[in-house]
């Protein structure tokens, strides 16, 4: 499946949780991240995640589709992280 996980974490547990997600997807921007990860590998990520949020004050936020095809993106102004390959 396809992703865009948000996330807003108090200052001190942003590098932690930075950190994490760039080991499952592609950083785009700030707290926003990107891919294709299978369900178990998600569910593997949002665990690690609560063991470093306080969850009375941080969130995460994950948007789903069965593929990136399915998704139109738009982006105004400089774009932070391409995705592009390089060989």
């Amino acid at each position: 499946m396809y992703v865009i996980l948000v996330y807003d974490v108090g200052e001190k547990r942003v590098g932690k949780m930075l950190k994490l997600c760039r080991k499952y997807l592609h950083w785009i921007q700030n707290s926003v991240f990107e891919g294709e990860i299978t369900e178990v590998k998600l569910k593997e990520l949002l665990s690690k995640a609560r063991a470093i949020m306080t969850l009375e004050e941080d969130s995460v936020l994950v948007f789903k589709s069965r593929d990136e095809k399915w998704l139109e993106k738009e982006i105004v102004g400089q774009e932070r992280n391409t995705l592009d390959n390089f060989i």
